[in-house]
């Protein structure tokens, strides 16, 4: 029933069942995507889409809040966008001879940062605090964002006019970074179909409370993790600093991520405990973004190291 109260795996398997149905009556064909969002949902994490436009990275970000009660906030970055608009500022009441605050976007469960990458790196940072303690600081004052909180950023690749890279500092925030890659011919025809006869999105309606994600967050963090998976995960992470094409690896916060994207993973999957397979199938996600390769002659990108480690790197049995 709608509102109930999640007491075992299988009804955080239910809540994640309804969410997935819902996302996919508008995203179609891209059934990892959002498996992908919804772990970093239970996880805890945030989610960077990075793909051309035209592809469904909004519209994704949209079906995820539609299916959730709870507020949703929208900041399109662009160049003049300044820290305040995100965070919020206080400004002068006469009438009370004091100064009100006035909070920004950011304080909502559910956030869009579209086109991140379109802000300048002083704007980016304005998300960092809130990303990594789900609090912000604004004239020496500290508050508290709502729980759950749940970033979703878009961004165009890098080549695109009035771009700003994302420093490392702000990727490593991002517990997984994906593309939507474009749909094959099949999924584009009932894409293309659906949006002639009607608009799917405005169709969705919420079918999870803000409350159950709550608590199918808590929920996550109670999946078993043995001491063989955690260091399966701590070793692929090590692996990327010692390989030769790489000149910086996945730091502790990747591993970390990757474990707790693993526990969400085995849950909506109705197990306590992680495997060694939830660990794998996620690290192509988790990982890659993480690190920097050095190129050159060796042509090794990052995606290309991480699958050299997953087959170098033994797995537990």
């Amino acid at each position: 029933m709608w509102g109930s109260r999640i007491g075992s795996l299988e009804e955080v398997r239910e809540v994640y069942g309804r969410l997935r149905e819902s996302i996919r009556r508008v995203i179609v064909g891209k059934d990892r995507v959002v498996e992908l969002c919804l772990i970093s949902l239970f996880a805890g994490g945030h989610v960077l889409l990075t793909d051309i436009p035209g592809v469904g990275k909004t519209t994704l970000a949209k079906a995820i809040s539609s299916s959730i009660a709870a507020e949703f906030s929208r900041i399109q970055f662009t160049p003049d966008l300044l820290p305040s608009d995100i965070t919020g500022t206080s400004i002068y009441d006469p009438r009370e001879a004091s100064f009100k605050w006035l909070p920004g976007p950011v304080f909502a469960p559910v956030l869009l940062a579209d086109e991140i990458n379109r802000a300048t790196p002083r704007t980016q940072s304005a998300l960092l605090e809130a990303m990594a303690e789900n609090q912000v600081t604004v004239e020496n004052e500290t508050r508290a964002l709502p729980e759950p909180f749940f970033v979703v950023a878009t961004q165009n690749p890098h080549q695109f006019h009035g771009t700003y890279p994302l420093p490392e500092g702000q990727l490593d925030r991002f517990m997984v970074a994906t593309t939507m890659g474009y749909p094959d011919r099949q999924a584009e025809l009932g894409i293309v179909r659906a949006q002639v006869e009607r608009r799917p999105l405005e169709e969705i309606e919420p079918v999870v409370e803000i409350r159950e994600v709550a608590m199918a967050r808590e929920m996550v963090r109670h999946v078993q993790v043995h001491e063989e998976v955690l260091s399966y995960a701590v070793a692929l992470s090590e692996a990327t600093r010692n390989h030769p094409a790489v000149s910086l690896g996945v730091s502790p916060r990747g591993s970390i991520a990757l474990v707790r994207a693993a526990q969400a993973r085995a849950a909506t999957h109705g197990r306590d405990f992680v495997g060694p397979e939830d660990v794998k199938e996620l690290a192509p996600d988790i990982l890659p973004h993480r690190l920097s390769a050095r190129g050159g002659t060796s042509g090794a990108t990052a995606k290309s190291v991480v699958e050299e480690v997953l087959k170098s790197v033994p797995a537990p049995a």
